[in-house]
């Protein structure tokens, strides 16, 4: 520590009397400098200050005035001369009498303001030095400060010092946190000064940079080094002696604060305050409480032999204590010899801090009178050891007279207390003469002093010292020979006189000495007592953790190893699965009912007690006493069992079983608060099995509160119970969800981890980097996974998109204790995957000096990061090599990288075997890594050798880089992912611990956040698919229309084919860009989650493209068949028109006839003429219309050709049936012939005929649908409706794989349809033929054709009755045409919108509704419909809905209104526009065909049916009606909607059917699960992997027992976890482990279910109906489980909203 201040200047020439002189100064205070003359002495601001005093003292001024001090000496009242005296414990009244004489002058130069001063003594050889404060010091110069109030006197020596303390404090920015107000939660909370290191502008930067770098336990926390990274422009009266910014910060610092900044600086070997001064009350304080936490590890020489060690916490430990003080004023610097003193020959370290380091010779102005204390630690070897003992070092700053209290107490502590000094005098001599025993005296001579030999023998005898108790420092004394003999004087004292005392014994003394104790506070103490009621019985810790914590343990591991159980079913052997699994939930019951029967005992009642103290403070003492406690009983107990484990070790063969014995007593003998917090929630799991009412229930609800609370508080939260291996669910869970109410819902997380070997570091490293209180001591190894929540600040949670760090400590993999255990692989791959999963970056943490397990360790990563990878999370990585030299490690270390990169390749292809992947990836493939950015090199712990050790600069340095890194990386995770909160972690800890309990990860992962985001996802990309469609059905309705009205344009149809598929094709392109463009955007969008399906983005992408495909068929097929049936219906089209000419060829000829009659010819006679004309003209015409196909011969030929690729037997069996439309009349029956019996061990199970007959009866109505639907179009047959239904039938064809079917049963099947098809096909060709007549049409329009005519004869205007033939019989056939083509898309639509447009968003929702609806109604017949028809159901059920929804509040009248309103506008629109344009002479013909052409591109408008149309009719006049008659055409057509009439008839005669539409969006691919038969509900039309949210009692898909025919009651989601096996079609009737169903049915996921109550639904469906189901399957009633029984229907409803996600 800084012996003199900062000095510059002249130095004062000895005079006579008193010297005083102003020092030159940097910074703001005066800096001019004067001398004294004899006379007087004056400022330069004119102040007068003294005379003279008392005989041999004399004061000068400048101005050489001689002012007399008697009126001093009178002032000096008998009254204050024997305060003064009892004060200072009878010293001589002259040296009373001396020092108030120097006091009062100090008093006067406070006033005038001079900033420093000094003064000599007549006769003295020493300096004097008196400060500001009335104090006489030696060898310490003090400030007057002239900043303030420095003109206002200071006559109170206590008010100067408090004004100097508030001083300081506003100089560093302190002055709010006086006192005590830093909290440790305010200095862990991040910001962005945790990652920042901009040179220092202002002290009131320099604590919280001092705070920081010791939080982070870096050696260059030393205050000088902090100072020196200041801003050198800045000025320096800025700077300030680092003992002031340490005391200060201890003044402003909560006792938790304290106690941290104790610990740290412990390990960083600084010296820490024993005795902290306050000027605000003029006291000091022992720092017991502070100094509680360090715990040092060492080893005496006298256990060296026995190579045993000592560790405990400091403040307990006995050790010999020696102190070092200063008389006087000294210019050997005394903290820089200690330093020398306790330091290593080969390594010098600053223990103290002295007047040479930077800043150090700053004048002290609130630290004097601290007390600092040092430990030497001895580490058993004698070659390094500079004392074979433990001693304690103390060093008082500032002068003992100063001081005395401090020295007192020192005195009676210390075993010796060494006074260094210049000179001495009577008056110090006095002081000493008490503690003269004890005392060893140091002189530092100077050259006048060195010869004083009487002097000092006087000094000796009047101190009664011997010989060896005085030191001589001089010149012919180098400092390397003085420090020895310093030490060997030390090891001599602690050899001969050792007083062995502990810090906690020194309390005593310190009260009756007036000196406060930190931990004597009420909260403190009462909290104390509390923990000692813990602790206080604690003799054996494995017999108290039996008795006092009963609930953990072996019933806690034994509900580990059920729950676990539960989903491997390892040992479920022949039992069935249902069965086995009811034993295991009784004995769980049985457990948690032995948990509940336990009494809450004594000291988890305490426990409980205290943390639930409203003081917050108080609280945090309690666990503060409890764990220091624990802490120091475990350590004393795990030292006995550790000396009675070598004792049997020597004797190893005599003594394994003790071994063994102790080995698990060792194991069990850990203790520590995780433990009663444990207890805790073991406490609430078990009474959450209890009812509501039940006392118990109530009384412990509040725990999870209690838990949130101390997270919040920096307390560690036990994720993963160490012991037992299992996370307490519904703790961890409550606890989470009430801190997320606890923080207002502000609890977004970013979860940082570390994983890595057992005892390389980890916990260290996190503590080291974040500030934490991870348990580092020895013998308490993490056990499991604990976690700490760090708070952001407000400035930088933007940046991070968080409020907390959550920080998780793991459990060493490759942990010794599980080594031997044979599920020690799997453990550390299930707490591995378990923390990977939760973290956003996980830290790999490699210790160099364990290579050789590294390659498990990587192995054990690798599977991890594989699992998360497919599951969607992609945590950062980043691997630490500890025990690296950081210098060389950047260049030396390029090849260790890339060896390690070819390592974690190896791994990848090892773990995805494992993981039964594809093994061709690297570890770059499963995750971003970068050789460089992603490994970090960090330097060993230590500098040295332990226990004297510090941290190494380098370490502390690189974690801080590294800690900066991860920040960055954390604040680049909100550009690739959001960020969520407490309660979305919390869904990823229920859904990982769940599937690591299950063997098989990657198929057993289930996550409702997962699941969420795959839900949204599916629900926008049925929007996209919508629109894609959408969009696309309106191009075809638009080209459809272009195509019919191409028979009234000059066009090549062949041309119009050919260039409407390319520009659908351009179209299709178009769109599937803007749909995969739409799908990119989506996982772009940072807040949907959409990271956590990324592996199904290209399932969804190959989708798109599928749709693409799918519609460019259906485009090509419908565009060809329309072309070809104009084509057709061309040389009708000509037929007819040429008939038509004809014949108004021949009225006009009838009509000249008639009028040139001279009668007027009546009506009757009128159609007489009309009616011989028609007879004699149409018979001259030519009637041949479209020919007859041979419809059947083409879909026989399509058929054979399809058919082709079979042997002979299928052409025979073609060839015998020579007239196809005599087959299929019958109903299609499934016989023996049509399965291969080679699996079947020769017979065909009646269940295998009737789930094919079932198959088969689907497809032909399936079939049946299509073309009766093709029928109804009233269109010509194609020949591509054939070549679409063989597609379909080979499509339904692949659900029959698994029933082993033969040729002969695809033959028959495709023959039974294709009769149908050909009779039905050909029957629709007639008709079209028959409709197509052009002799029928001519027919037709005779009726109009005379009544033309009679018109035209009797001259009348046609204008109006044109106008309304062109609105009915044209216009209104084709706006109808037009709604009923719109009318399906706008229904879809309004079911993708409506009330239930959930239902129909996906397919698990549109299940969801279905069994909810089901349950609802409980209607077994529609059970059975659903079971074994899905498809038909579905479609029935949608049909339904629809038709509901539709006759609900007008909704179809609505929407056929809304397009009949469009187009009416257009069509008013077109008539005003052709109107204006037309010219005046213009004809009625040239008119309409106007309209129609404008109207062409929305609508087709057939003029065959207007008759004869003269062209001397008025054009203005028709067009006047026309406008009337299409303006009233919105309100006929209305009235005729409003009519309303059969929906489900309209429907089906829609030529774009909502409800197959519907049908094909929610049903899916429409495959069944192999075991139960539950519909597959995967997104996407090219999914790989079938999936089902909830599996059924495979009982419900007719599977029975072949013994006894019962209905199997097991659940594949449970089978394909056990042992069990299946047989069937597949395995070629050869039993087959459920677990490797995958090899049989390589496209079927079936994951575990989510709990137990996952299928609860399925299993009250088959408990209620299981008589009825048996019935129907022609089997035995199901042996249904006791369980089930229980099942209500509000929990099968309950059942389905979780395992659906329905909130």
């Amino acid at each position: 520590m800084p012996e003199t201040g900062i000095e510059t200047g002249i130095e004062a020439t000895p005079k006579t009397g008193i010297e005083i002189e102003q020092r030159v100064t940097k910074g703001t205070g005066t800096t001019a400098g004067f001398g004294i003359t004899e006379s007087s002495l004056k400022t330069e601001a004119g102040t007068e200050i003294w005379a003279e005093a008392i005989a041999g003292i004399s004061i000068e001024t400048e101005t050489g005035k001689e002012t007399d001090l008697e009126a001093v000496a009178g002032a000096t009242t008998e009254t204050g001369i024997e305060k003064e005296t009892r004060a200072t414990g009878g010293r001589s009244l002259k040296s009373l009498f001396k020092g108030m004489v120097e006091s009062k002058i100090s008093e006067a130069i406070t006033k005038s303001g001079l900033r420093q001063w000094k003064f000599k003594q007549n006769g003295d050889t020493g300096q004097k030095t008196i400060d500001t404060d009335g104090h006489d010091t030696r060898a310490h110069r003090f400030e007057a400060s002239t900043e303030g109030n420095s003109n206002q006197p200071t006559t109170n020596t206590k008010e100067v010092k408090k004004k100097h303390q508030d001083d300081m404090l506003c100089k560093l920015g302190l002055k709010d946190y006086y006192p005590s107000r830093i909290t440790l939660s305010t200095v862990l909370q991040i910001g962005k000064d945790s990652i920042t290191d901009e040179p220092i502008q202002s002290l009131k930067k320099l604590p919280w940079r001092f705070i920081k770098r010791l939080m982070m336990v870096n050696v260059t926390t030393s205050i000088s080094e902090l100072m020196g990274e200041r801003d050198h422009n800045v000025q320096e009266s800025n700077t300030i002696n680092p003992l002031d910014l340490l005391t200060a910060l201890f003044l402003c610092s909560d006792s938790f604060l304290q106690q941290e900044m104790m610990l740290k600086m412990s390990m960083c070997q600084f010296a820490v305050p024993l005795l902290l001064p306050n000027c605000s009350s003029n006291q000091c304080t022992l720092m017991l409480w502070a100094m509680r936490d360090i715990v040092k590890k060492f080893r005496p020489h006298s256990l060296t032999d026995s190579e045993g060690f000592v560790e405990d916490s400091i403040v307990s430990t006995p050790m010999p204590m020696v102190s070092f003080v200063r008389l006087g004023d000294c210019s050997l610097s005394k903290s820089q010899i200690l330093n020398k003193v306790l330091s290593n020959p080969q390594q010098y370290h600053d223990f103290f801090t002295h007047r040479d380091m930077e800043c150090g010779d700053v004048p002290r102005r609130i630290s004097n009178g601290l007390v600092e204390i040092a430990w030497y630690l001895p580490c058993g070897k004698k070659n390094l050891d500079i004392f074979p003992e433990p001693v304690a070092v103390a060093n008082l700053r500032g002068d003992i007279i100063s001081f005395d209290k401090q020295f007192f107490f020192l005195c009676h502590i210390s075993s010796a207390v060494f006074v260094i000094f210049d000179s001495s005098t009577e008056r110090e001599c006095n002081l000493l003469k008490c503690h003269g025993a004890k005392l060893f005296l140091v002189e530092n001579c100077s050259a006048k002093t060195e010869d004083n030999d009487d002097a000092r023998k006087n000094l000796a005898s009047a101190l009664k010292l011997k010989q060896h108790q005085i030191l001589l420092k001089n010149k012919r004394i180098n400092e390397a020979n003085f420090v020895k003999k310093l030490r060997s004087t030390m090891k001599d004292v602690i050899a001969n006189h050792p007083q062995n005392m502990t810090l906690e014994g020194t309390s005593h003394p310190a009260h009756n000495m007036g000196i406060a104790v930190d931990e004597d506070c009420t909260k403190c103490q009462k909290a104390k007592r509390s923990a000692e009621e813990i602790t206080s019985g604690i003799k054996d810790v494995v017999k108290y953790k039996e008795d006092q914590l009963p609930l953990q343990g072996k019933p806690c591991r034994d509900l580990a190893k059920i729950e676990k159980e539960e989903c491997r079913l390892w040992k479920a052997g022949d039992q069935p699965i249902e069965a086995y699994k009811m034993n295991l939930q009784t004995e769980k019951q049985k457990l948690r009912q032995k948990q509940i029967s336990y009494k809450i005992t004594e000291a988890m009642q305490c426990f409980i007690t205290a943390i639930s103290n409203e003081s917050k403070e108080e609280r945090s003492y309690f666990l503060k006493w409890l764990r220091m406690n624990l802490d120091a009983t475990a350590r004393s107990k795990l030292s006995s069992l550790r000396d009675k484990y070598k004792l049997f070790f020597c004797n190893l063969s005599e003594n394994k079983d003790k071994i063994s014995a102790l080995d698990e007593k060792i194991s069990n003998s850990s203790l520590g608060v995780e433990h009663f917090m444990r207890e805790m929630g073991q406490l609430y799991e078990a009474s959450c099995f209890l009812p509501v009412s039940n006392e118990s229930h109530e009384r412990f609800h509040r725990l999870p509160s209690l838990g949130a609370d101390l997270l919040l508080d920096g307390i560690p939260l036990e994720l993963v119970d160490g012991d037992a291996s299992n996370i307490p669910i519904k703790w961890v869970t409550d606890v989470l969800t009430e801190l997320h109410n606890k923080v207002m819902q502000k609890s977004r997380v970013r979860v940082v981890t570390v994983l890595g070997v057992q005892a390389t570091g980890k916990s260290t490293l996190l503590n080291t980097m974040f500030g934490v209180q991870f348990a580092v001591s020895s013998g308490r190894c993490t056990r499991g996974a604990f976690m700490i929540l760090i708070r952001v600040k407000e400035e930088l949670i933007k940046e991070l998109s968080c409020e907390f760090i959550l920080v998780i400590d793991t459990e060493g993999l490759k942990c010794p204790e599980l080594a031997q255990l044979e599920e020690s692989y799997e453990h550390d791959n299930e707490l591995a995957t378990l923390v990977v999963g939760l973290s956003d970056i996980t830290i790999i943490n490699i210790a160099m000096e364990n290579s050789t397990e590294m390659k498990d360790v990587l192995q054990i990563v690798v599977h991890a990061f594989l699992r998360m990878k497919e599951v969607g999370k992609q945590p950062k990585c980043h691997f630490v090599h500890q025990n690296v030299a950081d210098v060389s490690a950047d260049d030396k270390n390029m090849r260790d990288r890339k060896v390690l990169l070819d390592q974690l390749n190896e791994m990848t292809v090892v773990a995805s075997t494992m993981e039964k992947q594809n093994i061709d990836r690297k570890f770059t493939d499963i995750m971003e890594y970068d050789l460089k950015r992603n490994n970090w090199y960090i330097p060993g712990l230590w500098q040295g050798t332990p226990p004297m050790a510090p941290v190494n600069t380098g370490y502390s340095e690189t974690v801080y880089e590294f800690k900066k890194s991860l920040i960055e990386v954390l604040k680049s995770c909100k550009d690739q992912k959001p960020c969520g909160n407490v309660l979305e972690f919390l869904k990823w800890v229920q859904s990982l611990w769940k599937a690591v309990k299950y063997e098989n990860f990657i198929f057993s992962f289930q996550n409702s956040l997962v699941a969420e985001a795959y839900s949204n996802l599916c629900v926008e990309y049925g929007k996209w698919e919508w629109e894609f469609q959408k969009h696309m059905y309106q191009w075809l309705v638009n080209a459809e229309t272009r195509i019919s009205n191409a028979t009234n344009q000059p066009l090549n149809l062949d041309e119009l084919l050919s260039s409407l598929i390319d520009k659908a094709s351009k179209e299709l392109t178009s769109q599937e860009e803007t749909t995969q463009k739409k799908l990119t955007k989506y996982y772009e969008i940072k807040d949907g989650h959409a990271n956590l399906v990324e592996r199904y983005k290209a399932t969804f992408e190959r989708s798109i493209g599928t749709v693409k495909i799918e519609i460019k068929n259906s485009l090509t097929n419908k565009l060809t068949a329309a072309i070809d049936f104009q084509k057709g219906m061309k040389k009708v089209h000509e037929i007819n028109l040429k008939h038509k000419a004809m014949l108004e060829e021949e009225v006009m000829k009838l009509l000249l006839q008639c009028r040139e009659r001279n009668d007027e010819l009546s009506e009757e006679k009128l159609k007489e003429e009309f009616e011989n004309m028609w007879e004699m003209t149409v018979a001259a015409f030519n009637f041949k219309g479209l020919e007859e196909q041979n419809i059947v011969l083409n879909v026989n030929s399509q058929l054979r050709k399809k058919l082709e690729r079979h042997a002979g037997f299928v052409n025979m069996v073609l060839n015998e049936t020579t007239d196809l439309t005599t087959v299929g009349n019958a109903q299609f029956n499934v016989t023996d012939e049509h399965f291969s019996c080679a699996g079947l061990q020769g017979s065909v199970p009646d269940h295998v005929k009737r789930e094919a007959h079932t198959k088969s009866q689907s497809v032909i109505q399936h079939c049946k649908e299509f073309i009766l639907d093709k029928q109804g179009r009233k269109a010509d047959y194609h020949e591509t409706y054939t070549r679409e239904l063989l597609e379909m039938i080979d499509d339904k064809l692949r659900d029959f794989e698994g029933l082993r079917t033969t040729a002969q049963f695809e033959v028959d099947l495709k023959l039974h349809i294709c009769g149908f098809a050909a009779r039905e096909f050909q029957q629709m060709h007639k008709d079209f033929i028959a409709a197509s007549d052009p002799r029928k049409h001519l027919e037709k329009s005779k009726l109009q054709y005379c009544s033309d005519f009679i018109d035209l004869y009797h001259k009348k205007d046609q204008s109006l009755k044109k106008a309304e033939e062109f609105t009915e019989r044209c216009l209104k056939p084709a706006v109808r045409q037009y709604v009923n083509k719109a009318l399906g898309i706008d229904i879809v639509d309004e079911m993708r919108t409506g009330k239930h447009s959930v239902e129909y968003s996906t397919r698990s929702y549109f299940q969801h509704s279905i069994l909810k609806q089901l349950l609802n109604e409980g209607d077994f017949n529609k059970y059975l419909s659903f079971i074994r028809n899905d498809e038909g159901f579905v479609k029935e059920w949608i049909f339904k809905c629809i038709t509901e929804q539709l006759s609900k509040d007008k909704t179809l009248l609505n929407l056929e209104k809304k397009r009949l309103e469009t187009i009416t506008k257009k069509i008013q629109a077109v008539i005003e526009k052709t109107k204006k344009e037309t010219p005046a002479n213009t004809t009625i013909t040239k008119f309409i065909e106007s309209v129609c052409s404008d109207l062409s591109s929305d609508i087709v408008i057939s003029t065959k049916d207007l008759g004869i149309i003269q062209d001397s009719t008025s054009v203005e006049e028709f067009t006047k009606h026309l406008q009337y008659y299409a303006g009233d055409l919105m309100k006929t057509l209305t009235e005729e909607y409003s009519q309303g009439g059969d929906i489900r008839k309209k429907l089906d005669r829609l030529p774009f059917k909502p409800q197959d539409e519907l049908f094909n969006r929610v049903f899916g691919c429409g495959k069944l699960c192999p075991f139960c038969k539950v519909p597959c509900e995967a997104g996407g039309k090219e999914h790989k992997q079938h999936h089902a949210s909830v599996h059924r009692p495979q009982g419900l898909g007719t599977v029975r027992w072949s013994h006894s025919q019962h209905l199997a009651v097991e659940l594949c989601s449970t089978d394909v976890q056990s042992d069990g096996r299946f047989c069937s079609c597949d395995t070629g009737g050869n039993n087959h482990p459920y677990k490797d169903y995958r090899k049989i049915y390589p496209d079927w996921s079936i994951a575990p279910d989510s709990s137990v109550e996952a299928s609860d639904y399925w299993k009250y469906v088959m408990t209620t109906f299981n008589e009825r189901f048996s019935v129907e399957y022609h089997a035995q009633p199901a042996d249904i489980p006791e369980t089930w029984k229980t099942i209500s229907k509000d929990q099968a409803l309950k059942s389905i909203n979780e395992v659906f996600n329905m909130k």
